[in-house]
Protein backbone atom coordinates (compact mmCIF):
# COMPACT_ATOMS: atom_id res chain seq x y z
CA UNK A 1 0.00 0.00 0.00
CA UNK A 2 1.35 3.43 -0.94
CA UNK A 3 0.59 6.66 0.88
CA UNK A 4 0.88 9.91 -1.01
CA UNK A 5 1.75 12.90 1.14
CA UNK A 6 3.22 16.19 0.02
CA UNK A 7 3.49 14.88 -3.53
CA UNK A 8 5.65 11.91 -2.53
CA UNK A 9 4.35 8.39 -2.59
CA UNK A 10 5.80 5.96 -0.04
CA UNK A 11 4.80 2.56 1.25
CA UNK A 12 3.24 2.80 4.70
CA UNK A 13 6.08 0.78 6.26
CA UNK A 14 8.73 3.08 4.76
CA UNK A 15 6.79 6.13 5.94
CA UNK A 16 6.70 4.68 9.47
CA UNK A 17 10.49 4.19 9.33
CA UNK A 18 10.92 7.74 8.06
CA UNK A 19 8.82 9.10 10.94
CA UNK A 20 10.93 7.09 13.39
CA UNK A 21 14.13 8.43 11.82
CA UNK A 22 12.79 12.00 12.06
CA UNK A 23 12.00 11.50 15.74
CA UNK A 24 15.20 9.61 16.65
CA UNK A 25 17.45 12.20 15.01
CA UNK A 26 15.49 15.28 16.08
CA UNK A 27 14.83 16.49 12.56
CA UNK A 28 12.31 19.31 12.41
CA UNK A 29 10.18 17.47 9.85
CA UNK A 30 10.13 14.78 7.17
CA UNK A 31 11.40 17.15 4.51
CA UNK A 32 14.58 17.76 6.48
CA UNK A 33 15.14 14.02 6.87
CA UNK A 34 14.50 13.35 3.18
CA UNK A 35 16.86 16.18 2.23
CA UNK A 36 19.50 14.59 4.51
CA UNK A 37 19.11 11.22 2.75
CA UNK A 38 19.26 12.73 -0.74
CA UNK A 39 22.33 14.85 0.06
CA UNK A 40 23.98 11.90 1.79
CA UNK A 41 23.34 9.66 -1.21
CA UNK A 42 24.76 12.20 -3.65
CA UNK A 43 27.83 12.73 -1.51
CA UNK A 44 28.36 9.01 -0.99
CA UNK A 45 28.27 8.32 -4.72
CA UNK A 46 30.75 11.12 -5.28
CA UNK A 47 33.05 10.21 -2.41
CA UNK A 48 32.82 6.42 -2.08
CA UNK A 49 36.30 6.03 -3.43
CA UNK A 50 39.80 5.56 -2.12
CA UNK A 51 41.05 9.05 -3.00
CA UNK A 52 43.11 10.73 -0.31
CA UNK A 53 41.09 13.69 0.92
CA UNK A 54 41.20 16.22 3.72
CA UNK A 55 38.35 18.16 5.20
CA UNK A 56 36.23 19.00 8.19
CA UNK A 57 33.22 17.59 9.96
CA UNK A 58 31.17 20.44 11.39
CA UNK A 59 28.60 19.72 14.11
CA UNK A 60 26.19 22.04 15.88
CA UNK A 61 24.48 20.83 19.04
CA UNK A 62 22.97 21.87 22.34
CA UNK A 63 25.78 21.54 24.86
CA UNK A 64 23.43 20.98 27.79
CA UNK A 65 22.90 17.43 26.53
CA UNK A 66 26.06 15.97 28.06
CA UNK A 67 25.75 12.57 26.40
CA UNK A 68 26.38 14.14 22.97
CA UNK A 69 30.00 15.09 23.72
CA UNK A 70 30.57 11.63 25.21
CA UNK A 71 29.30 10.00 22.00
CA UNK A 72 31.39 12.35 19.83
CA UNK A 73 34.50 11.44 21.83
CA UNK A 74 33.82 7.69 21.63
CA UNK A 75 33.33 7.81 17.86
CA UNK A 76 36.42 9.95 17.35
CA UNK A 77 38.50 7.50 19.39
CA UNK A 78 37.41 4.72 17.03
CA UNK A 79 38.59 6.81 14.05
CA UNK A 80 41.68 8.37 15.69
CA UNK A 81 43.88 7.57 12.68
CA UNK A 82 41.79 9.94 10.50
CA UNK A 83 41.56 12.88 12.91
CA UNK A 84 44.07 15.71 12.73
CA UNK A 85 42.38 17.96 15.29
CA UNK A 86 39.11 18.52 17.08
CA UNK A 87 37.88 21.69 18.73
CA UNK A 88 34.74 23.18 20.22
CA UNK A 89 33.46 26.72 20.23
CA UNK A 90 30.81 27.66 22.75
CA UNK A 91 28.57 30.06 20.86
CA UNK A 92 26.26 30.87 23.77
CA UNK A 93 24.82 29.21 26.86
CA UNK A 94 23.16 26.54 24.75
CA UNK A 95 24.93 25.89 21.47
CA UNK A 96 28.30 24.45 20.66
CA UNK A 97 30.08 24.37 17.30
CA UNK A 98 32.34 21.30 17.08
CA UNK A 99 34.87 21.13 14.24
CA UNK A 100 36.92 18.04 13.48
CA UNK A 101 39.70 18.26 10.89
CA UNK A 102 40.25 14.97 9.08
CA UNK A 103 42.46 13.33 6.45
CA UNK A 104 42.23 9.90 4.87
CA UNK A 105 40.47 7.81 2.25
CA UNK A 106 37.22 9.46 1.20
CA UNK A 107 35.06 6.46 2.08
CA UNK A 108 36.54 6.31 5.60
CA UNK A 109 35.86 10.01 6.20
CA UNK A 110 32.31 9.55 4.95
CA UNK A 111 31.80 6.70 7.40
CA UNK A 112 33.19 8.79 10.29
CA UNK A 113 31.03 11.80 9.44
CA UNK A 114 27.90 9.68 9.10
CA UNK A 115 28.48 8.28 12.58
CA UNK A 116 28.97 11.77 14.04
CA UNK A 117 26.17 13.54 12.18
CA UNK A 118 23.56 10.95 13.10
CA UNK A 119 24.16 11.21 16.87
CA UNK A 120 20.80 11.94 18.44
CA UNK A 121 20.64 15.62 19.32
CA UNK A 122 22.97 16.94 16.61
CA UNK A 123 21.12 19.95 15.18
CA UNK A 124 23.28 20.28 12.09
CA UNK A 125 26.19 18.34 10.69
CA UNK A 126 28.15 18.45 7.48
CA UNK A 127 31.26 16.91 5.98
CA UNK A 128 33.33 19.03 3.60
CA UNK A 129 36.15 17.31 1.70
CA UNK A 130 38.71 18.13 -0.94
CA UNK A 131 41.26 15.91 -2.65
CA UNK A 132 44.60 15.96 -0.90
CA UNK A 133 46.72 14.02 -3.37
Amino acid sequence: MSIKRFGVSLDEEILDHLDGFVKDNSFANRSQAIRFFVEKNIAEKKWMCGHLVAGTVVLMYNQSKRDIITKITEIQQNFHDLILSSTQYYLDDDFCLHITTVKGAAHHLTKLSDRLITIKGIKHGKLVMSRAD
